[in-house]
């Protein structure tokens, strides 16, 4: 039995720390957008976003010998708007925008079966005015309409909502499911010095598996792109969002092997003994054995 519950805390472990960091991290706006800030200065992410501009602008200047010709010109504008503040104003407000329509639609009570869409009007604006602050000539002049772009289908909405609603449960209750079976095992073990050891050498290894999870996943991710010039920039957004994962991870191992190493270090300390109740009489030493005289006859 003791052998059963141990198993199942450390299993329960990490699924503990994944659920927990959906639902505390990547469910929190503002822990979302401070991890996904410092990449407007990423060169990576800046490169794929200043490609992604470039083309965009070349496919609206339409084909033929001008669009070759203002193809070198219009990547390096593109580069350049990534190194200025209203690319980084526009970038936090942009994850911030699409980040809290999302939660709005994965929290909705009364869920409706319609597609998360966002208004690109509130993230123009923001960009105009840092372009104004900076004095970039007919800053001011830029148009703000408001156009909606679809995040998240009517369908894969419908998922996640429930997905969403599974981890939120698990965050709640398998932190305590574990608690309460690591000390229900080592309660019932005959050992309970062995039990204790064998729960923080579990929870190092499920530490250990879930690093090697996050691992696995980045690979996976980054292998289900179409091509190599998104995956840079791919590979920086999840490092950014799975280091609080990572850490949690890393903590694990160490609080698993740091119990470990304190109980068997506790089993080899010699067993202190139990002082005498008092007025007990002493007991003498013996004196050491001499060798029996014969009596005289």
């Amino acid at each position: 039995m003791s052998a059963v519950l141990t198993a199942l805390a450390c299993l329960l472990v990490p699924c503990a720390a994944l659920a927990g960091w959906v639902v505390y991290g990547l469910a929190d706006t503002g822990r979302y957008t401070a991890a996904m800030a410092p990449l407007a200065d990423d060169p990576r992410v800046r490169e794929a976003v200043a490609d992604a501009v470039g083309d965009g602008l070349a496919r609206e200047a339409g084909s033929g010998p001008l669009r070759g010709a203002m193809g070198p010109y219009v990547q390096d504008a593109a580069r350049s708007f990534t190194r200025t503040d209203a690319f980084r104003a526009g970038w936090d407000t942009a994850h911030r925008t699409v980040h809290a329509a999302v939660l709005r639609a994965l929290r909705a009570e009364r869920p409706e079966h319609r597609p998360v869409t966002v208004d690109l009007a509130r993230i123009t604006v923001r960009v105009k005015e840092e372009l104004a602050r900076d004095h970039v000539p007919f800053a001011h002049r830029i148009p703000v309409r408001h156009t909606e772009i679809t995040v998240l289908p009517a369908a894969r909405t419908d998922r996640l909502r429930k997905g969403y609603h599974m981890l939120d449960i698990a965050a709640r209750w398998l932190p305590c499911a574990a608690v309460a079976f690591a000390v229900a095992g080592i309660a019932a073990a005959t050992r309970r010095r062995r039990a204790v050891t064998a729960t923080g050498l579990g929870t190092a290894l499920g530490g250990a598996l879930l690093l090697l999870a996050v691992a696995a996943g980045r690979r996976l991710t980054l292998a289900a792109l179409p091509g190599p010039p998104g995956r840079p920039a791919a590979g920086a957004v999840y490092d950014a969002l799975t280091t609080t994962l990572r850490t949690a991870s890393w903590l694990l191992v160490a609080l698993g092997l740091t119990v470990a190493l304190a109980s068997c270090l506790t089993g080899l300390l010699p067993p202190r003994r139990a002082p005498a109740p008092a007025g007990a009489p002493a007991v003498a030493a013996e004196p050491p054995s001499s060798p029996s005289t014969p009596l005289p006859p």
